[in-house]
């Protein structure tokens, strides 16, 4: 028996969204790609910038967040010849990671982070930070298209100085697919809609406000629509946007948050 029985899933992102349609589609149901979150934007000539800044400088700390984010400055670092040097750099540093794709992109280079998040999150990277001592330390932070307050005031407070590295950033997505998206939701002509990072959530409302229909969004999101975020990060953004009803697997990742939603609606029944 197909396990979602016709139901029709929104997915809010770009990347991996062919195999998620067909994951969607072999288990009975209907896929709708319907980015909520424009195309990540990479400025070479900036980036080139930074990595300059990171394998010439002194930093006594490395703090890095997205997996794409950790790719792209090493990536640069080839292409401009400085691939071993930016490596070497990490190597006599202290290094500290959020999220698994982070941890798994450092692998790759052959580093293991002094420190990582305990639950995916910026707070639980923070919260395995706090017993480090970073008075007069220089760090080097990439965030992720999005600013990180929490991290930045931590470092504050612990007395350290820091760059911040900011190798992409988020763009809004196409104006007419986001209407589209917010129109299927009011008139529930989806069942679920699939998110896979933060700035879709924002993104969603904003534009949602912006033509007057909060309220019947979140209406639809709290009576027939449900939320699918692919994991706790994605699932904050959510609730901060007041969408509180939401399937969240216990693996971070985006097939994973599919199977999720099998199971909720297997126990609906």
């Amino acid at each position: 028996m197909k396990r979602l029985d016709g139901k029709t899933i929104a997915l809010c992102g770009q990347r991996k969204s062919e195999e998620l349609s067909k994951l969607i589609e072999n288990l009975g149901g209907i896929a709708l790609v319907r980015p909520a979150q424009g195309t990540v934007f990479l400025d070479d000539a900036i980036v080139e910038k930074e990595v300059e800044a990171l394998v010439d400088g002194k930093f006594d700390w490395f703090i890095f967040t997205t997996g794409i984010g950790t790719d792209k400055l090493y990536q640069t670092a080839v292409r401009m010849g400085v691939g071993e040097n930016f490596i070497h750099v990490l190597e006599n540093s202290k290094v500290a990671a959020r999220g698994y794709k982070t941890v798994n992109m450092l692998k790759k280079l052959g580093i293991v982070p002094d420190v990582r998040d305990d639950d995916g999150s910026t707070a639980g990277l923070v919260r395995q930070l706090q017993p480090e001592s970073f008075t007069g330390c220089n760090v080097a932070l990439q965030l992720h298209g999005d600013p990180a307050p929490g991290l930045i005031a931590f470092l504050d407070e612990k007395g350290a100085t820091y760059k911040e590295i900011l190798p992409y950033k988020h763009t809004p997505p196409n104006r007419e697919v986001i209407t589209q998206l917010i129109d299927e939701i009011v008139n529930r002509k989806v069942d679920a809609v699939n998110f896979t990072s933060t700035p879709q959530a924002r993104f969603l409302m904003s534009y949602a406000k912006e033509q007057g229909l909060e309220n019947e969004l979140l209406s639809a999101f709290e009576d027939d629509v449900v939320a699918v975020a692919v994991g706790k990060v994605t699932a904050q953004a959510l609730r901060e946007v007041g969408i509180h009803r939401i399937v969240v697997p216990e693996e971070e990742r985006m097939g994973s948050a599919i199977i999720s939603l099998v199971k909720y609606y297997q126990a609906a029944k």
